[in-house]
């Protein structure tokens, strides 16, 4: 059973720390900007791949220190991903991070993480994420796929209708519920 309990981080206003600055640290920088552009990111890593040094030099809310991992670098964190491809290394951050009660992901360890990078839908507002509970990525990946391609581009309109009209109702909340279920009721009529 998956007893992950879903949760959408406003990552804009967290400080997040990637160690590791190679493909991996790319593909988690990468994941955390697709979602959140305005994420607050520092990376730290010995050595910084081009493609993350040019990510950088075009986003104000990207830090990068060409430095070894040192617990320092946890100061001030919420979030902290081990992407390193040194397994010492990543056992260090998360058994760092641990001590300090921060939310941590070690890069293809699942028995090492707090939280998953799950596969991603986003239309407008509307955002689904996808777990496998760090089983399958690549499952996560094609129901990712299968949801961009039913779910409409214009359900964003939808969204933002229903906004305006939830803003319009006078009465209590049991009353708002009921005529926000009553005008989306007919979504799930097959």
């Amino acid at each position: 059973m998956n007893e992950l309990y879903p949760v959408f981080l406003k990552v804009a206003q967290l400080n997040t720390l990637i160690v590791g600055a190679g493909n991996v640290g790319l593909e988690k920088l990468s994941f955390l900007l697709k979602s959140s552009p305005n994420a607050k990111v520092t990376i730290v890593a010995k050595e910084i791949s081009d493609e993350i040094k040019k990510i950088a030099g075009e986003k104000e809310n990207i830090s990068l220190v060409e430095d070894a991992y040192a617990e320092k670098y946890l100061n001030n964190r919420h979030i902290v991903i081990g992407a390193t491809d040194d397994k010492e290394v990543n056992k260090q951050i998360q058994v760092d991070a641990k001590a300090r009660n921060l939310l941590v992901n070690i890069a293809d360890t699942p028995e090492l993480c707090d939280f998953y990078l799950g596969g991603i839908v986003t239309k407008g507002n509307v955002k689904i994420a996808i777990s496998t509970n760090g089983k399958s990525p690549t499952t996560a990946k094609r129901l990712r796929e299968f949801l961009e391609e039913v779910i409409p581009d214009d359900i964003n309109e939808m969204v933002e209708n229903i906004h305006e009209y939830r803003d319009t109702l006078k009465g209590d909340f049991e009353y708002k519920v009921e005529a926000l279920n009553k005008l989306t009721k007919e979504l799930l009529v097959k």
